[in-house]
């Protein structure tokens, strides 16, 4: 999952949202798609935690 770039995992969590918005997806295929849904976030969430650890990191090199 490493090789998803946060751009890629936000369109294809877009797209899973959009789907089960639509309510056509059988019960099985939108419970699929929730868990794919869930794990996309996470890695979304750890790739923008990644980013604002450097981000103060390097605001800190700055300072000092």
């Amino acid at each position: 999952m490493d090789e998803l770039t946060f751009e890629m995992a936000v369109s294809e969590l877009e797209d899973i949202i959009k789907k089960l918005e639509d309510g056509k997806l059988p019960l099985e295929e939108a419970v699929k798609a929730f868990e794919r849904g869930s794990e996309l976030r996470k890695i979304c969430e750890n790739k923008l935690k990644d980013a604002q650890l450097k981000i103060e990191m390097l605001s800190e090199k700055e300072v000092n």
